[in-house]
């Protein structure tokens, strides 16, 4: 009983990460109406250091739900618009000859900075979308033989439309493994839309941005990251999480299952969930809320179900029901 009861006591003191989320999740309520399981996977892909797919169709606010996370802090802000034109060296930078020196010197691209907004990210083709890969995954760019580092924190929020097929091209595999979420944003409630227009009515969107205060700066974000990466996590529910992603391999509705990165992404991003619900260990609740925004985008669909009309979401459910919850 003692055992029990030392397991539930918190053994972590999480008030100043709960003080931020509130903030947070605050500021972006001031613009974003509704879309409150949105908001807190955006908070979630923040403190657990990963990237974001948006994906909406236009007009749901995908590139305004970025730039809001990005005002929330205290860091440096890209943006880059891709188009089918758009070229790796304008992604990542160039060498450029001063006369001075008479020397190439190394002109950084919009990549290097904290928090960096793609906007319509599929509508570059493979090339260009290549030149992510790398500093998305080792936080690093290669130029020319030559490595340079990306400052800390790093992250990048993507957005696309699902539904557009001209001038767009599909992400390849390795870079949608690279997101730690796909987060869909559907369309507003009657309600909602109504409150919108009655805000925007009201008020221009461009004054509210302007209202937008940082909330957190790059110490302080570091700071928190580390108080979920040392989050309890006990071995049955690495075993559930293995679990869930070892079926999406054997599922004969899918041609593509997860890659072990999955796991991690599942197990990083529930930590995340426990630390803003005010917990400083996981429970299953955590690993089945993540787990469809963590595999939507990293698996595959069979012809036959794809024919069928089901999607990947509808699948993961299934696995997800399949599969006994630890105790």
């Amino acid at each position: 009983m003692e055992q029990e009861q030392e397991m539930f006591n918190q053994r972590t003191d999480l008030s100043e990460l709960s003080q931020a989320v509130e903030q947070i999740r605050t500021q972006l309520g001031k613009i974003i109406v509704g879309q409150t399981a949105t908001i807190d996977l955006l908070i979630a892909g923040l403190l657990a250091n990963g990237h974001l797919l948006l994906e909406g169709v236009p007009g749901v606010a995908k590139t305004l739900s970025a730039k809001l996370v990005a005002r929330s802090i205290s860091a440096t802000f890209s943006r880059i618009q891709f188009t089918p034109d758009l070229m790796p060296s304008d992604v990542l930078g160039t060498a450029v000859f001063s006369p001075k020196t008479a020397e190439f010197q190394f002109r950084q691209g919009p990549i290097f900075g904290n928090i960096i907004l793609v906007d319509e990210i599929n509508r570059a083709p493979a090339k260009t979308q290549s030149a992510l890969f790398e500093a998305m995954e080792e936080r690093q760019v290669t130029v020319d033989g030559n490595t340079y580092k990306m400052e800390e924190p790093f992250m990048v929020l993507a957005t696309q439309n699902p539904i557009e097929q001209e001038g767009t091209y599909r992400l390849p595999e390795a870079q949608l493994d690279r997101f730690l979420f796909k987060i869909e944003i559907q369309y507003p409630s009657l309600e909602e839309e109504i409150e919108i227009l009655t805000q925007q009515h009201q008020t221009d969107t461009l004054h509210q941005l302007e209202d937008i205060k940082p909330v957190l700066n790059v110490a302080q974000i570091s700071a928190l990251r580390a108080t979920i990466k040392a989050l309890h996590v006990e071995a049955k529910l690495l075993a559930y999480a293995a679990q869930i992603v070892n079926e999406t391999r054997q599922n004969k509705a899918l041609y593509l299952g997860a890659s072990p990165r999955a796991s991690l992404a599942i197990i990083n991003s529930a930590k995340a969930i426990a630390a803003m619900s005010g917990r400083d260990f996981v429970t299953p609740d955590d690993i089945v809320k993540v787990a469809t925004p963590v595999l939507a985008h990293r698996v595959m669909l069979s012809p036959e179900k794809e024919m069928e009309g089901l999607t990947t979401g509808d699948i993961i459910a299934q696995i997800i029901k399949k599969i006994e919850v630890p105790r």
